[in-house]
C-alpha cells in the first residue's frame, strides 16, 4: 500500500492543501493522510502552542504511515514543507513534495503589491472577492506573538536538515507569492542534496498556491511526479 502524508502552514488547516488531497484520493488507491498541527485549523488556538508539538504531531502520524504501508510520500505546504523536509532526512521516504516551502519569508516587494491589490479592491467595494484577505482576516488579532517566535524558531531548526534529504524532491513555488519569496525555491534547490529534483514556478500563484490560479495544473504535476516509475 501506498501512503501520503499532508502537511499544512503555519496559522493554516488541512483546508489550505485540500483540492490536492482530494485530488490524490479520487485518483489513487492511496492512503492519504492531513492532520491537524496543534492549535490549528479553522478555528487558531495557538497560545502555548510550539514548534516542537507540531513537529511531533507530523512525525507520529508518518511514523504509523510507515508502520501501515510499503511506500510512503511526505507533501508539505509553508512551515509543513520545512517540517516535510526534517522528516525525509530522518526517515526513508520515498519522495518528497515541497509547496511554497518556508526556508525563507516574507517578501516585502510582493506583499507591498497585495496590500496596493487589497486597497484598491477596498476602494471599490470588492473586498468580498479578494482571496487574501478573505483568507488572512479571521487570523488578525487571533494569533499571538509567541506563535510567531515558534514559527521562526521551527524554520530555523528545520533549515539544518536540509542538506540531509535523499528522497527525490518536487519543488513548487509561486512567483506572486507575499509571504515566502519565490526565490526560496533556489535556496531549497541548492540545500537539498537529492540526486533527482525538480523545480517548477507558476507565474500565476500568490502563496495559497493549491487554492489558486495553477491550482489544477499543480494537482496533476504533484501526481505526475508521484507516479512516476524510478528511472
Amino acid at each position: 500500500m501506498i501512503g501520503c502524508l499532508i502537511i499544512h502552514g503555519y496559522t493554516g488547516g488541512p483546508y489550505e492543501v485540500e483540492p490536492l488531497a482530494n485530488y490524490l484520493k479520487d485518483n489513487t488507491d492511496w492512503y492519504v493522510k492531513v492532520p491537524t498541527l496543534p492549535g490549528h485549523g479553522k478555528e487558531l488556538k495557538l497560545e502555548g502552542a510550539s514548534y516542537k508539538s507540531w513537529i511531533q504531531t507530523a512525525e507520529e502520524e508518518l511514523q504509523s504511515l510507515i508502520n501501515r504501508c510499503d511506500t510512503v510520500y511526505v507533501i508539505g505546504f509553508s512551515m509543513g514543507g520545512m517540517i516535510a523536509s526534517y522528516l525525509a532526512a530522518k526517515y526513508k521516504i520515498h519522495k518528497l513534495v515541497l509547496l511554497a516551502t518556508s526556508g525563507k519569508y516574507l517578501s516585502l516587494k510582493q506583499m507591498g503589491l497585495d496590500i496596493a491589490d487589497m486597497v484598491g479592491d477596498g476602494l471599490r467595494g470588492n473586498l468580498k472577492e479578494n482571496q487574501l484577505f478573505q483568507h488572512y482576516k479571521k487570523k488578525m488579532g487571533v494569533v499571538p506573538l509567541k506563535a510567531h517566535f515558534e514559527f521562526m524558531k521551527l524554520v530555523r531548526f528545520t533549515r539544518k536538515y536540509l542538506d540531509k534529504v535523499k528522497s527525490p524532491v518536487l519543488i513548487a513555488q509561486g512567483q506572486l507569492d507575499g509571504i515566502v519569496p519565490y526565490k526560496t525555491a533556489y535556496y531549497l534547490d541548492k540545500e537539498i542534496h537529492s540526486e533527482k529534483k525538480e523545480v517548477v514556478f507558476f507565474e500565476r500563484s500568490k502563496h495559497l498556491i493549491c487554492l489558486g490560479t495553477d491550482k489544477d495544473t499543480l494537482n496533476g504535476m504533484v501526481y505526475d511526479f508521484l507516479t512516476e516509475a524510478p528511472a
